[in-house]
């Protein structure tokens, strides 16, 4: 077990370490193209930070492992809702970009419901199973969704005087070239994809060493883990002032979490669900539906201090719930 626990900590050195590379390149090249820092958190930092995910998911799928595959997505769902953006909107308040309160959001409203409806409309025998062909579905809208990034990337100019705000802020810095952002970035990700990857396996080593069931391993260490280069890049870019690529980064991972990695892993072999995962889901779309209630409520158009306490006080008590029933 000390192997494991020395393990966890290079895991972790790894993140913290790639999340910085991931946010730097990301921000160069949103700065060097005029790109909206939300679009390239919904997209290229999103799909980064949910390489874990999309790993532990399609192995977990691929192995006839269902509640890690499903669990996993659930759980780190959760836990980037509650807990992530919590912990963001308590360092920074988080101001909402209209593109953000009118599609982004809604659409992670939507996303979450047909998760759980392609989740219980197909019965196979006494198991419920996300098909072959429902993760195709998942994969078209995911790919619906990028078209949309692209699209937002091209109009940029129309952002909220994002453009401006990105020519000042690139005067006031030494112009990086192009290939060492992107360099950068893959530096990042990989050191994302390692990190989690040793903080993932070796806790659920140290799990089943405990005696924990594969379902709570799911819910709360796995997805916790998972979570972790979600946590660590959106605090990163928080506390550097970038909430848009923090609150894109969150809430493009909701999106590609579901329609990608269960697409992915529903298409490869079809999924077992069990209808134990319902009050999580449930619970995970009263959070999102809650979230895009938060702009027209209170401050206009931002999630306060005391909504991200609030979150990350639901996300303990969930914990705690879920450790407690197990």
């Amino acid at each position: 077990m000390l192997l494991n626990i020395i393990l966890i900590i290079i895991g972790f050195i790894l993140l913290i370490k790639g999340a910085d590379f991931l946010v730097d390149g990301a921000s160069e090249i949103a700065k060097k193209f005029h790109i909206p820092e939300i679009v390239i958190g919904l997209t290229i930092v999103a799909i980064g930070t949910s390489m874990p995910e999309l790993v532990v998911s399609v192995t977990s799928a691929l192995e006839g492992h269902s509640d890690l595959a499903i669990g996993n997505i659930v759980g780190s769902n959760i836990a980037n809702l509650f807990l992530i953006l919590g912990v963001c909107a308590v360092i920074k308040p988080l101001i909402f970009k209209k593109e953000t309160r009118i599609f982004e959001i809604p659409f992670t409203i939507f996303v979450t419901i047909l998760f759980f409806f392609l989740c219980i409309n197909k019965l196979n025998g006494q198991t419920y199973i996300i098909a072959k062909e429902e993760g195709i579905i998942l994969l078209v809208f995911c790919i619906l969704f990028i078209l949309y990034n692209l699209i937002m990337a091209k109009k940029g100019e129309e952002f909220e005087n994002q453009n401006r705000i990105l020519e000042i802020q690139a005067n006031e810095k030494k112009e990086v070239p192009v290939w060492e952002s992107i360099f950068g970035i893959i530096v990042g990700i990989v050191g994302l994809k390692l990190g989690g990857d040793l903080v993932v396996n070796n806790s659920v080593e140290i799990a089943k060493i405990l005696g924990i069931t594969e379902k709570l391993i799911s819910l709360t260490i796995v997805a916790f883990s998972t979570s972790l280069p979600e946590l660590i890049t959106s605090i990163a870019a928080t506390r550097k002032g970038e909430t848009d690529m923090a609150i894109g980064n969150i809430i493009g991972s909701q999106i590609f979490n579901i329609l990608l990695i269960i697409g992915i892993s529903a298409f490869l072999a079809p999924i077992a669900y069990t209808k134990s995962y319902n009050s999580n889901i449930i619970l995970l779309i009263i959070g999102t539906i809650l979230l895009g209630l938060y702009p027209y409520i209170g401050k206009k158009n931002e999630m306060t201090r005391s909504n991200g306490v609030a979150f990350v006080f639901i996300y303990i008590i969930y914990l705690a719930s879920i450790v407690y029933f197990a």
